[in-house]
Parts: C-alpha cells; sequence; structure tokens
C-alpha cells in the first residue's frame, strides 16, 4: 500500500494508534523547529511504515520516519534525526496538549506539495 493523497494519509493517521503519540512529537518539534514542516510531519507520522508515506512526502520525512522505527539503524550524525528521537521520547507524556489530528492537514498539504524545497 501507498498513501497517494493527503485525504488517505489523514485517513491512515486517524486508523493508527490512539495513544497521540505523533501529535505529541510533531507538537514538540513545531515549537523547537517552527520552519521545519518536514521535520514535523516526520514525527507526526513516527511508528508509520516510511515507504507508504514516501512517495507523497518526499525522501527526507520517509527517512526521518525510517530512523525512528522499530529495528532502525543508529544513525550517524544528523541533528535533525537526534532532534526527532528527543522530540519523540519527551512526547510519551501524555500531558502535553498537542491539538488535533486535522490542524496537520494545512502543513501535510504544504510539504506533499513540494512547498519547502523537496525535489520530485
Amino acid at each position: 500500500m501507498v498513501v497517494g493523497s493527503v485525504g488517505e494519509l489523514m485517513d491512515l493517521l486517524r486508523c493508527g494508534p490512539g495513544d497521540g503519540h505523533g501529535l505529541r512529537v510533531a507538537a514538540l518539534l513545531r515549537r523547537s523547529h517552527p520552519f521545519d514542516k518536514e521535520l514535523q510531519v516526520a514525527g507526526l507520522l513516527i511508528g508509520h511504515p516510511a515507504e507508504v508515506i514516501r512517495p507523497l512526502l518526499g525522501e527526507r520525512v520517509a527517512r526521518l520516519v525510517r530512523l525512528q522505527g522499530p529495528g532502525a539503524p543508529v544513525p550517524g550524525p544528523d541533528p535533525d534525526a537526534e532532534s526527532l528521537g528527543h522530540a519523540a521520547e519527551a512526547g510519551r507524556s501524555a500531558g502535553l496538549d498537542a491539538g488535533v489530528l486535522e490542524d496537520w492537514r494545512p502543513v501535510l498539504e504544504l510539504v506533499a506539495a513540494g512547498a519547502y524545497g523537496r525535489t520530485a
């Protein structure tokens, strides 16, 4: 399965784990890296298969998601992966107000459209 649209991606996210971890990670990254929408989206997608989202969201988002997955290789010195890992750990706290999934639709649409420098 490959996600072909933001609508399909939103459906996938709605069917995912209901614990809100991805929302919390994305919210933390929004605060610490406000201009890096791809990094924020990678946080939102933690725990999802990277290859499913790569065609829609690009190689960078898929690589970051893949680096946080189960059995992922230990990345070399990669500040983005390190930031994502720290946010993933901090996002385990259930007390963080992370908003709702629908708030992320415009960001997903921008990243899917390549608005952040991604090459096709």
